[in-house]
């Protein structure tokens, strides 16, 4: 039977393999931060290049 010891009291080796095991991947997500284009900002790029002005 295994003695239940304080998580202050482990050692550093034991620490680590414990705080690993609670964490995971992220999976999909991606962390990354995704600039989003300005809405109000005046764009040159043609919307539809069937439509000829």
């Amino acid at each position: 039977m295994r003695v239940l010891i304080s998580y202050e009291k482990l050692s550093q080796k034991e620490k680590r393999r414990i705080d690993l095991k609670g964490r995971s991947d992220w999976g999909t997500v991606k962390p990354i931060d995704i600039p989003h284009k300005n809405k109000k900002a005046y764009t040159r790029k043609i919307k539809h290049k069937s439509t000829i002005y």
